[in-house]
């Protein structure tokens, strides 16, 4: 007798569900809805996804590199001359190991 692996498995004491893909899609929209209205409440210091942050300044100060600092070859970071790894070559310690 050939086995069809294909076929939806049936156990004892279940029925078969013949849910159509309209009804589960039907189904996953009404929980997801019902999840987006229980969590409406934005908690203190986070901000939500899509939330209006235009009247936020993002401002950085940028300081220029340093006499005593170079910029690796390798992971591009600015690094203190202590960390490079042979004087001159612009590799960090970390990049050369």
């Amino acid at each position: 007798m050939a086995t069809d692996y294909d076929a939806p498995r049936v156990r004892e004491g279940e029925d078969e569900k013949n849910d159509t893909l309209v009804e589960l899609d039907a189904a996953r929209s009404r929980t997801t809805t019902d999840l987006l209205e229980e969590d409406t409440e934005a908690t203190d210091g986070l901000t939500l996804p899509g939330a209006d942050l235009s009247d936020l300044s993002l401002e950085v100060h940028v300081i220029p590199q340093q006499a005593d600092e170079f910029s690796c070859i390798g992971c591009f970071l600015l690094v203190h001359r202590s960390q490079e790894s042979k004087p001159g070559t612009h590799l960090c310690r970390d990049c050369a190991a």
